[in-house]
Parts: structure tokens; C-alpha cells; sequence
């Protein structure tokens, strides 16, 4: 690899020095190939090694003119290699420069969104284990239904950022591929043994058929698996936003010193960052459809996939690599309240605890269909009432207090029932 020209932030990967020296990184791969197999003579070899390099001014000189950039990364190389130039570029085309440079970009990028994903995993984890016995209420259809853990929601997101993490290493392996097959991937004027022996240099493997270009499923399949990572640190996010509306108020992003949240309103703290990272989500998932769209090529190749590549490669895995270390790090830094957390299961005395009060009756001898109705009456007399109370609407209804004392009343309002089984579900993700 040539590191001169190679820099190891994402957004350093996908910069034309940075493009051209892949590019060269390519070509050097293949000459040692023919030196392996005795058709570039050692010297020649060590005077390529030596001298071998580009400048980016001279190869927009040069394109200027022959309106090919590959034609003009090689001509500005030649110029400083001189006689030993005729080895360079020998049996190749341009797209196995291409293709297998795109790999070897793809590769870096992988090796950085991979350490993220490590990264949001640990934080996940963490705050999992801290927060294992803070209740707090489970929603469902955006309505409270049953007391939760805190830590219960954060082993549901690190399951699916380990489900992310399997994802992408599939696709990562997939995607980091190289061709070195010639003009119509039949091996006209090179061997197999020549792309073999330069893709294990390289730390690619070698496409198993290429016309002249890598097929762009594979392709497609990588944006689709960013989308998808993507998608999901939106979920994520969603829910921290919901959590903290005014009314909520369960968890909010850390306000900084001296920041202000509206031009406006001095009372505002926002969730800048959820709302930021459900924006770019939307973005890595339209990028995912102009990858499906590559796929259909003309013939063994035409062009309508490259100007396309060249904006949606670099913009998911630069902004990936963004919304994975924003997301590490509001998680890491957010403002938990356990207390509002507990106020909220609280609501209305308590009307989450309506399905212990049920079963509770239905082990009296009511029927379900008796029970439910019991149950619902008192629930919804408390329901939306300032003054509503579930559990002092089921002291003071005969129907109850005939089967259930004010003990067993007040048994079926712990949230310790409800999360008896939290232990196993930590059992299974290991923490």
C-alpha cells in the first residue's frame, strides 16, 4: 500500500490522491505479479518500486486533453518511470484498475466502520448493564402498556447492532474483491495467475467471474447493508426523541455549556442529534436505490454505474461512519431520569398494572369476560382524569373488593412481577 498517499480517516479514503494511489497500489501489485512469474526482470521491478508516483496537477493537465483519467494517471506514472513504463498497465484495462482500487477503498473504509460499530455495541452494553432495574413504562401504538427496564430497551438496540455487526462483515467480505481479467474478463492478454497473485498481495479476493467491471450486486448489497445499519440507528434515534418530549421527559441528549437551543424560546433543549441522524438515514437509504439501479449494465459493461459510485460510495461510508460515532456518543452521554421514569408508571394510579388486576380476578373465579370488564371500568375512570386513580376506583368497587383484599390489591402494583424474567433475557445477550 502506498500510505504516502493514503490517509486513514474516512473522509481522506476518498479524495483523488488518495483515489490515484489505490490506483497505483493496483498497478505495483500486478508488476510483482509478472516479476513471481519471471516476465519483469528483478531491476526493472526495483526501478518501478523506486520510482513509480503521479501528480495530481499533471493528471488534470493530461485528462484536460485525453478526457480519460486513467489514461492520465498512467501517463503522468510513465514520465517518471521512463523505459521500465512498458511494463506498466501490461494486459490490463482500465476497469481492473478501477474495480480493484474501488476494493481496496472499500476495504480501509470497512476496517473504520467496522471499529464503529464496535464502538456503539460497548456503549449499548454498558448502559445495558447500568441500567438493568431502572422501570420505566413500555408503550405500545405510542400508549403506555407495561412496565419495562430501561436496560430491557438497550438489550433490544445491542441485539440488533450485533445482527448489524454480523450483517456487515458479510458484506464487507463480499465487496472487497478484485479483477484483474482484462478487456472483457476472458484473460486475453493476462493469467489468472497474474490477478491470483496480485489480489493476495492486496488483500482482495479474486472475483470468481468478471466481465470488465466486478458485478455490481455485490455492490449493491453493501449500500444496501449501510441503509439497513442506517435504518436502524433511526429507530434507535426515534425513540430518544419521543423520550424526551416535555411531557416525557425519560432521557434527554446532554445540553452542553453555552449551547441554546432556539433563537427564540431560552427554554429549548432539543434533540438535535436524534433528529440529525434520522435526516442522514433517509439519505444512506436513497443512495441504496441508485446502487439497485447500477446493477443493470449494458453488454459486459457501459459507464452509467461509475458517476453514480462516485457520489454514493464516498457519501454512505463517510456518513455512516458519522452517524455510528454521533450515536456512540449521545448514548454515552445521555441524561437518564429514573425518577420521571418512575412518575410515568405511575400515571392515573398506576392504570399499567390493569393486566395483574385482571389475572388476579380471573384466579378468584371470574370469568375472563367479567374480569376484563371489572378491570376496564376502573381503568378508564381514572384514564385522562387529573384526579383519576386505578387502584382507589378498585378499592372502592365492591365487585373487587368482594374477591381481592386491599393486600392483594396493592400486590398487583409492583413492577417486580412484571420484570421477574428480565434476568433471562440477559442471560441470552450474555451480560
Amino acid at each position: 500500500m502506498i500510505e504516502r498517499y493514503t490517509r486513514p480517516e474516512m473522509k481522506g479514503i476518498w479524495d483523488l490522491e488518495s483515489k490515484f494511489g489505490f490506483y497505483l497500489d493496483v498497478e505495483l501489485a500486478v508488476c510483482r505479479a509478472y516479476n513471481k512469474i519471471g516476465d519483469i526482470p528483478d531491476e526493472m521491478l526495483a526501478h518501478i518500486e523506486k520510482n513509480a508516483s503521479f501528480c495530481l496537477n499533471r493528471i488534470e493537465e493530461i485528462e484536460k486533453e485525453v478526457k480519460h483519467d486513467v489514461i492520465a494517471f498512467l501517463t503522468s506514472v510513465n514520465e517518471n518511470i521512463g523505459e521500465s513504463s512498458r511494463f506498466i498497465h501490461m494486459g490490463l484495462t482500465s476497469s481492473d484498475v478501477i474495480d480493484t482500487a474501488l476494493g481496496l477503498q472499500l476495504k480501509k473504509a470497512d476496517e473504520i466502520i467496522e471499529k464503529d460499530i464496535k464502538k456503539v455495541i460497548n456503549v449499548l452494553k454498558n448502559k445495558a448493564k447500568e441500567h438493568k432495574k431502572t422501570v420505566m413504562i413500555g408503550r405500545s401504538h405510542g400508549v403506555h402498556a407495561e412496565p419495562t427496564t430501561f436496560g430491557h430497551k438497550m438489550c433490544l438496540w445491542l441485539d440488533i447492532m450485533q445482527r448489524n455487526a454480523e450483517r456487515f462483515q458479510k458484506a464487507a467480505k463480499d465487496i472487497e474483491v478484485g479483477q484483474i481479467s482484462g478487456p472483457v474478463g476472458t484473460y486475453s492478454n493476462i493469467s489468472p495467475e497474474i490477478e491470483k497473485l496480485a489480489c493476495k498481495e492486496l488483500g482482495l479476493t479474486p472475483a470468481k467471474v468478471s466481465t470488465q467491471v466486478i458485478s455490481r450486486d455485490l455492490h449493491a448489497y453493501y449500500i444496501q447493508t449501510l441503509a439497513l445499519i442506517a435504518s436502524t440507528i433511526e429507530q434507535f434515534s426515534t425513540e430518544l426523541r419521543h423520550l424526551q418530549r416535555t411531557e416525557v421527559l425519560e432521557v434527554e441528549e446532554d445540553f452542553s455549556k453555552g449551547q441554546k437551543g432556539s433563537s427564540a424560546m431560552p427554554h429549548k433543549k432539543n434533540p438535535i442529534s436524534s433528529e440529525n441522524l434520522c435526516g442522514l438515514a433517509r439519505v444512506v437509504r436513497s443512495n441504496s436505490i441508485a446502487a439497485l439501479e447500477n446493477i443493470a449494465l449494458w453488454h459486459e459493461r457501459d459507464m452509467s454505474h461509475s458517476s453514480v459510485e462516485r457520489i454514493i460510495l464516498p457519501d454512505c461510508t463517510i456518513l455512516l461512519n458519522y452517524m455510528l460515532n454521533r450515536f456512540a456518543d449521545v448514548v454515552e452521554n445521555l441524561n437518564i431520569y429514573p425518577e420521571n421514569m418512575k412518575n410515568n408508571t405511575q400515571l392515573y394510579g398506576g392504570v399499567i398494572y390493569s393486566q395483574k388486576v385482571l389475572l388476579a380476578l380471573t384466579n378468584k373465579g371470574f370469568s375472563r369476560e367479567d374480569a376484563y370488564k371489572i378491570v376496564q371500568d376502573n381503568a378508564h375512570g381514572a384514564w385522562n382524569n387529573p384526579n383519576g386513580n386505578f387502584r382507589k376506583n378498585l378499592y372502592n368497587d365492591s365487585r373487587v373488593r368482594d374477591k381481592l383484599s386491599t393486600n392483594e390489591i396493592d400486590e398487583c402494583f409492583s413492577p417486580d412481577y412484571y420484570l421477574r424474567n428480565i434476568d433471562k433475557i440477559y442471560e441470552r445477550m450474555g451480560i
